[in-house]
């Protein structure tokens, strides 16, 4: 399961995106990817500081096997675009030539949802995810006091679908390429600030026009890779109407929870599925994936096409040291500050919060993991060595060309200059991590309370708030007090932690108290600790800059203006950079290096193939046979507990089935739910997480030892048919044929 943090322009992230599940290599967090477990020295050995004027290096790079710090050909990955399908490489390594028509139909058959990959597995609309990416909307359809989680949900007719509000599905109808069109509306603009203003505003004329031609429910959406060298227009379809079919069991859909994260062997069926309606009917396609009900077996070539959140593996190694040294420590000490207070809610949660909750805990600990796996990676000096290497490459590339050279030269250089800038800051970053409105790792009083600072300027002429700042503080929900409480604990302690007990501004938010203390106080006394209580409070003017969230507010004020002033500058210079380095890299490189992934539709190929670990071999296959064994030998109430009805399956259930399989696909967060087909375009796996050698893959694509792991058609098939009855699904989903109701499909199979 990943999440991955979100990064407002200019300064920290503000918000989780959560990816309710994993996905594929890291894949999953926003995180999601390939490792190595290679390296001979230990993280410790990895300078902690770079110096401005001089090469990053790793240390010491003697003691790493000098084969394992070559960069190799794939390490960029393989996402590749289907702007530029790499059609040569997929002859050259599988013998295998998709024409135009084959990649359309990929293209067509796969969707994107909120966080996730779907993808069309029969010719009337039915959907196919991950149960994680499917558990949210499945709370929302539930009927009142309905455990549809640990139930499980089956529609055993059409008109027992349940429509899923606000649920959406988007499908890549087209693209097209706009670099050539921005190219020449800006070519005569000399000046930076205006060439970057003009483009933009040509970007948004050529989208709305694009978006105009392609009519009601079309968007267009600009895509830019290469950070920016190649710009396409996306043009999505949008589907609006979706609605339940299956879910599985939570215990089931995540067995082994989040001890099993990220780790493999695996036996999870992490499915759900939906159908797209259109003029209340069930959606006709031509485009989808059928089961293949026969499998595929080791070695064999698989595809994986998803939405791959975000990757940064054509960073600069100095851009890396600072996530290394800085951001992602940071990251993870705010996770698991946070994850602490969650864990503590249970007992004292309502029980129709439970299932809210337990999502919540089950996201954040996929993300604990996660950026434990990314931290580890960012200190494994043959990783380290082997960016190196390859930026070492890319410079000596450009130093060959004299107009490179004169253009890019310095590129490297002045972003490292960056990086040192940013980790001046790197107090202030840990600092104020997520203390943002929108940020649910804060506490609701005071995310309220920077709302009222930033729009009223004065907290006691509270009258004069627009309209614009009640509706953000509409959407900021109530917490419990407890959880306020340890979140602002939280906040307070690494606060006196970076600035030191006797800062002005500390002193000022503490007092005599200690951070608990004044916490406690806060949340007593702030009238706005609750959303009801703020609104009426600020309505009537009753709060004022004595109010203690606002005080906590004003004390930090100076500060995190400043903070912020001082990162939106540099982020502004490092994005020009960063463009620049773009424009580098697809002059030396082309479209031969895919780019780093932007949750826009992507193209991965591998293998199904097992991998040594720990000692042993983890096998290419897991089978129903092993998720019994977990269960006997862990016993319930554990995370390798099952549900009811599986603890008496029916007779004809095939134990030995293939459940979930590992592969060699280069996937991240966001690729959770992607299909993953045979060069037939049928469906042999559901991708939903990655290996625990797969969390350096946002940095480098490593497949020696790095997994993806995904659910085998074969143990959907054999779960639909046997254990849940569900024939009309397994019916549509290998033959293409519809029926209605569980009684039209028994009959149909009599025949």
């Amino acid at each position: 399961m990943y999440k991955r943090i979100q990064f407002a322009p200019g300064f920290p992230v503000f918000f989780l995106l959560l990816f309710a599940g994993c996905a594929g290599s890291q894949a999953a967090k926003d995180p999601v990817t390939p490792g190595s477990e290679t390296a001979s020295v230990t993280p410790a050995e990895v300078p902690e500081t770079v110096p401005i004027h001089e090469p990053l290096r790793p240390a010491p790079v003697q003691r790493v096997d000098p084969e394992m710090a070559r960069a190799g050909r794939f390490d960029q990955g393989k996402m590749w675009t289907f702007d530029h399908p790499p059609v040569d490489y997929f002859a050259e390594t599988y013998g295998f030539t998709p024409d135009e028509e084959w990649f359309r139909h990929a293209r067509l058959g796969t969707l994107r949802i909120p966080g996730c990959t779907a993808s069309f597995v029969s010719p009337t609309g039915l959907v196919l995810t991950n149960h994680h990416c499917a558990r949210g909307h499945a709370v929302r359809v539930a009927i009142e006091r309905e455990p549809i989680l640990d139930d499980g949900f089956y529609a055993r007719s059409l008109d027992e679908e349940r429509l899923v509000h606000g649920m959406w599905a988007d499908q890549l109808a087209d693209i097209r390429d706009i670099t050539p069109e921005v190219e020449a509306a800006i070519a005569g603009v000399t000046d930076d600030a205006e060439r970057e203003r003009m483009r933009q505003k040509i970007i948004e004329e050529v989208r709305e026009g694009i978006e105009t031609e392609a009519g009601p429910g079309h968007h267009v959406e600009i895509v830019s890779i290469y950070n920016g060298a190649l710009l396409s227009a996306y043009v999505f379809r949008r589907y609006t109407d979706l609605r339940l079919v299956l879910i599985p069991e939570l215990k089931i859909g995540f067995f082994g929870g989040d001890p099993d994260n990220f780790t493999y062997p695996r036996y999870t069926l992490d499915i759900a599925l939906f159908r797209v309606y259109e003029n209340d009917e069930p959606l006709e396609v031509s485009h989808y994936f059928s089961m293949n009900s026969k499998g595929v077996k080791e070695g064999d070539p698989v595809f994986v096409i998803g939405n791959p959140g975000s990757t940064f593996r054509l960073s600069t190694v100095a851009e890396l040291t600072f996530r290394r040294d800085v951001q992602e420590p940071a990251l993870l000490d705010l996770i698991e500050t946070r994850l602490a207070a969650l864990e503590a809610l249970p007992d004292e949660t309502p029980a129709e919060e439970q299932d809210a909750l337990a999502n919540r805990i089950f996201s954040l600990q996929n993300a604990r993991k996660l950026y434990t796996g990314g931290v580890k990676a960012l200190n494994d000096p043959v990783v380290t060595a082997r960016r190196m290497d390859a930026e070492e490459q890319f410079m000596t590339a450009i130093g060959q060309t004299p107009a490179l050279s004169e253009q890019y030269g310095d590129l490297i250089g002045r972003m490292r200059e960056v990086q040192e800038e940013k980790r001046a800051y790197g107090d202030a970053f840990r600092a104020f991590l997520a203390l943002n409105p929108a940020s649910s790792l804060g506490a609701a009083a005071l995310r309220r309370a920077l709302v009222v600072h930033e729009y009223a300027g004065l907290a006691d002429v509270p009258q004069d708030i627009p309209d614009d700042a009640y509706a953000q503080l509409a959407l900021i929900e109530d917490q419990p007090a407890a959880l306020q409480v340890a979140y602002l604990a939280a906040r307070f302690r690494t606060w006196s932690d970076r600035f030191g007990q006797d800062s002005t501004f500390v002193v000022d938010v503490l007092g005599e108290r200690s951070p608990e203390e004044a916490a406690q106080h806060v949340v007593e006394h702030s009238m706005l600790t609750e959303g009801v209580g703020a609104m009426e409070a600020l309505q009537a003017g009753s709060v004022t800059e004595t109010d203690p969230a606002m005080q906590v507010v004003d004390a930090i004020a100076g500060k995190l203006m400043a903070y912020r002033s001082a990162m939106a500058a540099l982020a502004v210079e490092e994005q020009a950079l960063a463009q620049q380095i773009g424009r580098a890299r697809y002059a030396v490189y082309g479209v031969e290096t895919p780019p780093d992934a932007t949750f826009s539709l992507r193209i991965a190929d591998g293998v199904v193939q097992g991998y040594p670990y720990n000692g042993t071999v983890a096998p290419p296959y897991t089978t129903y046979y092993g998720l019994y064994d977990h269960y006997y030998s862990y016993g319930p109430d554990t995370p390798w507990d099952i549900p009811a009805r599986w603890l008496t399956p029916p007779g004809n259930f095939e134990m030995r089935t293939p459940l979930n399989f590992v592969s060699t696909n280069d996937t991240i967060g966001g690729n959770s739910g992607s299909p993953v087909i045979d060069p037939d375009l049928r469906l042999a796996g559901l991708l939903f997480d990655g290996n625990i050698e797969s969390l350096s893959g946002d940095f480098i694509y490593l497949p020696d030892r790095a997994r993806s792991i995904s659910v085998d058609a074969r143990g959907i098939l054999e779960a639909l048919d046997d254990m849940y009855d569900a024939d009309r699904l397994v019916l549509e989903t290998t033959s293409g044929r519809f029926a209605g109701s569980e009684e039209e499909a028994d009959a149909i199979l009599s025949e």
